[in-house]
Formats: C-alpha cells, sequence, structure tokens
C-alpha cells in the first residue's frame, strides 16, 4: 500500500468480493442449521447395523461439523474483509481530506514514486508558508498510510494464515474483525521471543505476561500455531528444560514464581495441543522438526532425553493424531531397543547430565522422569490415536534378543511371544518409580495408562461421559477391550495390585454392558435382537468375565460405575422389550406376553449374574479391611449418577431411539425413562424395602447386596410393563427369580473361575 495507490483506490472489485462473501456466509448458515437438525438428527435416530453402525454415523457427524466449521470460516474471512474495506474506505477519506485541507494551508502534495511529497505551492501562494505546517501535513498523510498499509498487510497476513489452518476442509478459528485476529498473531510473535530468552535471565514480569498471554490465547488457533512456529521445536524444548533446570545458579522468574510453574506447563501443553492441529506449512514443518528434536539430548553432555521434556508438555490438550501416533511409535521404538538390551526404562531414560535431576513436571502427580506418563496423559485425551496406538506392535516374536518368553500351550516351556503395545504397557513394562508433590510413591503412570485405555476403547476423552455419537464402538475399540478383559482374567493382580486403575476400567464396562450381557446369555440365535449393540461387539467369555469383575468390585469406583452401568442397561433393556414384544422371539403360537417372557427372563438371570459378582468383589475387599471400606463403596455409588443419566442417554442402541435412547430422553428427560427413575434411585439412596430401610446400602453383608438386586430388577419390570401400556404380572413375578438364578450362579462362578478366593464371608458391622 503506497500513497497513490490509496489515493486511486477502487473498491468495487472488493466490495462485489464482500457481498458474496455475505451471501456465503447467509447460505452456509442454513446448510449448517439442515446438516446439524436435519441430516445429523436423522443419523441419530437411524437403526445403524453392521458396518454402518460403525462408519456411518461417524461420517455423518465428521460431515455435518464441516458445514459448521464452513459456516465459521467464512463468517471470519467475512468480517475481516469487512473491517478492513472499512478501513480502507476511510483511509482513503482521510487521505483526500488531509490533500484538500493542505491545499487551504497552501501546502501541495504530489505522488513521488510510490511515494509523495509535501511542499509549499509556488509563486506567492506558498511563499509564507512555515517548514512546520509543511512537515505537519506530510506527518499526518504518513500516518494515515502507515495505518492502510497495515490495515492490508496484516489483513492478507491473517487471511493466508486463517486459510492455512485445514489441510481438509475448513478451520474453525472464529474472528470478529481483522483486529483481533491481528492482535493474535502479534502476541503470539511477542511472546515467543520472550520464551527465546534464557530461561534464567526470565524476569517474574515477564513469567507473568508469558503466563498471561498462553492463558488468554491457548485456545485461538492463529495465537498457537503462530506461537509455536516462532519459538520452533528446539527451542520449546530448550525453553521448558532451562526453565526447570535444577543445576543453574540463576533461578528463572528471580525465583518468585516457582508456584506457576504448574500453570505455565498447562497453558503451554494447551497451545502446542491446539497449534498441532493446524495444518498450516509452518506446522507441518514444525511437527517434523520436534519428532527430530526429541531424538537428541537437551542440555550440556548426554543430558535429558527431548522425550522426557516434550511428553511432559503434552499432558493438557488434544494433539493431532497424526503427530501422537508418530510420536509414540518413534518412542517405543527406542523402548523397544533398550529392552532388547536389557535395560530397564529408568536406564533408557535416565538423565545423564550429572547434578540434579530436573522435575519437569509441575501437577503434583510425579516429577516427570517417565516420558511415558505424560504421553499417556495425551493419548487420554486422544481417543482415536489411543485406539490406534494400543493396537500397534511392540515388538515380533521373531525379534532378535527378544526377552518377553511365556508358556502359551500349558506344557510347561515357556517361547518368545510378540507383545503389541498394550500388552508391553500393561502386562510386562516395569514403570519408573517416581514421587508425587506429597513424597508418596506416584501411581501416575498406570493411572494416566488406564484413563488411555478409558480413551481407547470408549471413543471420548477419559474422564467424560459417553454420547449416542461415541456409543457405537469400532472392531479395534471392542477389540481391545476384550484384550483388557482376559488380560485382567489371566492375571488378576495386573488390576487389583493397581487398584486406582479400576475407575476407568468401571467406566469402560459400563459402556460394554451389551456387549458383556452377551457374553454372559446362553442365548446364540438372535443373540444381537435380544441385545441389541450400533457397533463392533467385544468377543467376551464368562470366566474372563467373572473374573474381571470380580476384580474391578474390589474398588469402589470400578463398582459403582458397573453397578450402575448394569442397572442403566437392564431397566433401558427391559423397556425396550416391553416396548417391543415380539423384537426377540416372535412366535405365531404364542401371545405377546409369552413371546416377551425369554428375554427378560435372560435379561433378569444377567443383572443377577452382574450384581453377584461384583458383590463378591466388593465385599472381599470390606472383608480384608474390616468394613472400613463399606463408606467408600456407598459414596462411589451416590456420585455415579451422572455417568447413570449419560447411560440411560444412549439406550441399549440406536435402534431402540422409538422407545428409549437419545430421542425419547432429548423429548422427556432421562428421568421419564424406566431407567432414569431407577438410577435416581440407587444413585440418590430413594429405593427403601418395606422396613424402610435404604436399598444397596451394602455396608452389612453380601446379602444385602443379593437383595437390593432383586428389588430393583423387579421394579424395573413392573415400571417398564406399566409405562408401556401393558403391564405383566406374570413376567414381574418371574425376574426375582430369574436375577436369584443369575446371582447364585455368579456364586458358583466366582468360586469355581476365581483361583483361591471364594464368595466371602458376612462382613463385620459398620466401625
Amino acid at each position: 500500500m503506497d500513497f497513490d495507490t490509496l489515493l486511486h483506490a477502487k473498491f468495487g472489485t472488493l466490495d462485489a468480493a464482500l457481498t458474496d462473501w455475505n451471501t456465503q456466509v447467509t447460505n452456509l448458515e442454513k446448510l449448517e442449521k439442515d446438516a446439524s437438525q436435519g441430516l445429523k438428527g436423522a443419523a441419530a435416530k437411524a437403526d445403524w447395523q453392521g458396518v454402518n453402525s460403525q462408519v456411518g454415523r461417524r461420517f455423518i457427524d465428521k460431515t455435518a461439523g464441516e458445514f459448521a466449521d464452513a459456516h465459521t470460516q467464512a463468517t471470519s474471512i467475512r468480517n475481516i474483509l469487512r473491517d478492513t474495506i472499512g478501513e480502507l474506505k476511510k483511509a482513503k477519506t482521510d487521505l483526500e481530506g488531509a490533500i484538500a485541507t493542505a491545499r487551504l494551508q497552501m501546502v501541495s502534495v504530489v505522488p513521488s514514486g510510490k511515494n509523495f511529497m509535501a511542499k509549499a505551492m509556488d509563486g506567492d501562494a506558498g511563499k509564507d508558508v512555515k517548514q512546520s505546517t509543511v512537515d505537519g501535513v506530510r506527518d499526518q498523510i504518513d500516518r494515515i498510510i502507515s495505518a492502510a498499509r497495515e490495515s492490508d498487510s496484516s489483513a492478507a497476513k491473517v487471511l493466508r494464515a486463517l486459510v492455512d489452518q485445514a489441510d481438509k476442509g475448513f478451520g474453525d478459528a472464529k474472528y470478529a474483525d481483522r483486529d483481533q485476529a491481528a492482535e493474535a498473531m502479534r502476541t503470539a510473535e511477542n511472546l515467543a521471543a520472550l520464551a527465546k530468552k534464557d530461561p534464567s535471565k526470565l524476569t517474574a514480569a515477564e513469567f507473568d505476561t508469558l503466563l498471561a498471554g498462553l492463558t488468554k490465547y491457548h485456545g485461538d488457533d492463529l495465537f498457537s500455531s503462530t506461537f509455536a512456529h516462532k519459538l520452533g521445536a528446539q527451542g520449546t524444548l530448550d525453553f521448558w528444560a532451562g526453565l526447570n533446570d535444577a543445576n543453574s545458579r540463576d533461578q528463572p522468574a528471580d525465583g518468585k514464581r516457582l508456584d506457576r510453574y504448574k500453570d505455565l506447563q498447562q497453558q503451554l501443553s494447551l497451545t502446542l495441543a491446539n497449534a498441532t492441529q493446524s495444518a498450516s506449512p509452518d506446522m507441518s514443518r514444525w511437527k517434523f522438526d520436534m519428532l527430530q528434536a526429541v531424538e537428541k539430548p537437551i542440555g550440556p553432555g548426554n543430558g535429558i532425553s527431548g522425550y522426557v521434556v516434550m511428553s511432559n508438555l503434552m499432558r493438557a490438550g488434544d494433539f493431532e493424531d497424526e503427530f501422537l501416533g508418530s510420536y509414540g511409535r518413534n518412542m517405543l521404538s527406542h523402548e523397544q531397543e533398550g529392552v532388547r538390551e536389557g535395560r530397564r526404562p529408568e536406564q533408557i531414560w535416565g538423565y545423564n547430565g550429572g547434578g540434579l535431576w530436573p522435575h519437569l513436571n509441575s501437577t503434583g502427580t510425579d516429577f516427570g522422569f517417565d516420558p511415558m506418563t505424560g504421553y499417556m496423559k495425551a493419548l487420554s485425551n486422544s481417543p482415536d490415536a489411543a485406539t490406534a496406538f494400543f493396537s500397534q506392535e511392540f515388538i515380533a516374536k521373531d525379534t532378535e534378543n527378544n526377552p518377553f518368553k511365556r508358556d502359551t500351550d500349558g506344557d510347561g516351556n515357556k517361547g518368545h511371544i510378540g507383545l503389541s503395545n498394550f500388552q508391553y504397557l500393561f502386562e510386562e513394562r516395569e514403570w519408573m518409580q517416581d514421587q508425587d508433590s506429597e513424597g508418596e510413591d506416584s501411581i501416575s503412570g498406570k493411572n494416566y495408562l488406564a484413563a488411555a485405555l478409558e480413551a481407547a476403547t470408549t471413543g471420548h476423552p477419559a474422564g467424560e461421559l459417553p454420547t449416542s455419537a461415541t456409543s457405537a464402538h469400532s472392531e479395534d475399540q471392542a477389540k481391545l477391550y476384550s484384550q483388557i478383559v482376559k488380560s485382567v482374567s489371566e492375571v488378576p493382580s495386573r488390576l487389583t495390585d493397581n487398584g486406582f486403575m479400576s475407575d476407568s476400567m468401571g467406566q469402560i464396562s459400563a459402556e460394554y454392558m451389551a456387549d458383556i450381557h452377551r457374553g454372559l446369555s446362553a442365548v446364540e440365535v438372535n443373540v444381537d435382537r435380544l441385545y441389541p449393540a450400533q457397533g463392533a461387539v467385544a468377543a467376551l467369555e464368562e470366566h474372563d468375565l467373572t473374573r474381571f469383575m470380580y476384580a474391578v468390585g474390589q474398588n469402589p469406583e470400578g463398582y459403582a460405575a458397573l453397578t450402575v452401568g448394569q442397572h442403566a442397561y437392564t431397566a433401558t433393556a427391559m423397556e425396550y422389550h416391553f416396548a417391543h414384544p415380539e423384537a426377540f422371539v416372535k412366535d405365531d403360537q404364542y401371545t405377546p406376553t409369552q413371546n416377551l417372557e425369554p428375554a427378560i427372563k435372560d435379561i433378569a438371570r444377567n443383572a443377577g449374574e452382574i450384581q453377584g459378582t461384583l458383590g463378591a468383589g466388593r465385599a472381599y475387599a470390606s472383608e480384608l479391611d474390616a468394613g472400613n471400606k463399606d463408606a467408600e463403596f456407598n459414596d462411589a455409588i451416590t456420585k455415579a449418577g451422572e455417568l447413570g443419566e449419560s447411560l440411560v442417554g444412549i439406550g441399549v442402541g440406536a435402534a431402540t431411539a422409538s422407545a428409549v435412547g437419545p430421542g425419547a430422553v432429548i423429548a422427556g428427560g432421562a428421568a421419564e425413562t424406566v431407567a432414569g427413575e431407577i438410577i435416581g434411585s440407587l444413585t440418590e439412596g430413594l429405593m427403601k424395602d418395606s422396613s424402610g430401610e435404604v436399598i444397596y446400602r451394602n455396608g452389612e453383608e453380601i446379602g444385602d447386596t443379593r437383595d437390593s438386586t432383586f428389588r430393583l430388577v423387579e421394579k424395573a419390570a413392573l415400571d417398564a410393563g406399566e409405562k408401556a401400556g401393558r403391564p405383566s404380572p406374570h413376567i414381574v413375578a418371574l425376574v426375582s427369580a430369574e436375577a436369584e438364578t443369575g446371582f447364585n450362579n455368579a456364586q458358583t462362578t466366582v468360586s469355581g473361575f476365581v483361583d483361591g478366593v471364594g464368595v466371602p464371608k458376612a462382613l463385620e458391622k459398620d466401625k
């Protein structure tokens, strides 16, 4: 932008472009609405089966999301273009006004190449003009042109960056005007310059500026990608390693901000995660450079492994899947090499620089010695990357110096085996010892492993609740869950020695309740009609499920999640079958009630077996602790209500939407379903027996679990019949007996399948 260009600017083309973008925004807004409410809404109610159940809905959800992103990106482009056109038009008007005013002051303004020249008019007209007046005109016009140049160039820069964010499809960066977008990029450049400083020279004020900027802007796409690019991959590692250098005599930020490192780590991780989602050429290079940079030690000598540094900056946010996958493959490749050489993880990843070991993690859970810990936390936030990672091979059976041997055929002889990443990390890895901020042994490594497995098997980040969009499991997700169940069944101590992992195992299992029911059921013909599922189904055996649930049941959170999941599914399945009495069996020789009976009986029997197994595990854990854990179990049940409501919202499969499931819950609310009432009664302590005692108190003896199960299953059948408008006292009279059969079957299977541990005795009274 120069003087002559601005003075003679024609805005017709830009105005036409703005009109087109306004039209585009209006059209895309309508398309987004149609996709969200029409396409996606119809997909949520559709009866998805087979491959479509795994692929079709996700494709439609992604397509609907693309329409939303297209609308967002078009709106941002329109806003920036509109703002820039307005600024340029004003600059042209201001320039014309300044020239006109200059004439009145007897100062002429004329083009001079790409610039201009201001001077006193020739002859008598300009003889009395002072140089200060000429200078004033020149300075005013300079300011106008500079502002126009900044508006023009920053708009071009922002628009290019905005379009570059997505390699395919559209970005979701949202900006109200050019200034907002330009300010984000300018701030990113300034903060990156601060982070490039020698960390030991970073002042407290500069630290605060950096933290405040990252906190404000970490979710801004242009900011995050610009910051990461300007800081660079190596600069990112150098900054965090230098900031945490325990051997430095010069404390960063004057030693006054150590209590804020946790916040900085969080905000920096969120910023980098958001940046990796960008497909811009700059960020593609950054990701490539980072994969190279982590291969080298950071700091003097052999220093700290780059993987150790970067993994501690991956604990928050959703990193891009392909980057996470490449990072994990490379890191596991290094660990595999070390394991084959007979080295333990602390020897593979240990600090070799001498002096104090730097504490690269400030969250309080651990000091960040093990790069696998931070990486597991990253996977727990990125479900698709987690699913792919755990399915990959860690070591092949015939790999040279493979140290892993097992007796796989029961002949007493051990042979080399291959391992997947899941098997290595869950079954074989010697996790590094670490401490938390209280000086206690840290559990974060395996705890984040469990969280990563939760994301990998459910399709949503760990700690979040399931939705209808995540309830259709893929083949890889279902296969991984079956591997988890079988692994715990083979060696229960893999879970019972790490009880803190059971909350994730319980959450996962609650979302695989249809699969669990199929695994426990003796039905083979039309089992998919008895227990409908939207996606792939995990292959589960009764003996594996028994040992797995018994292990999970020994932990309060795991027990609560599975208990709530079972009752939500039992009630929802009964409601579904009462509404569709011939969904499972349709025999014209029998009445609808008679056709309905086998389905309800099988559901009730499985409910009894699940609760009998969980109750045995819970009672065993309480018995070991003289009943002192009872309060923990009871409290966990009351806290599981939100999970129960979410499971009710999913229903028992998309095919049930007309009776229960997403559509019904959206219309009437979870509490108005039979399952919603059951879960509310269970978690709020409203269910009472004839004596007025709250059931599922569960603190006295396993018999409490037994009686409570029968009452809840009976109530589910009673309410389901009434809600469907076809109450059946005959079926209601059968369900308690079937649940008792299942409960008694659990006693047999626990005694037979759980080595050396039978059904526990009655517990001591609460203390």
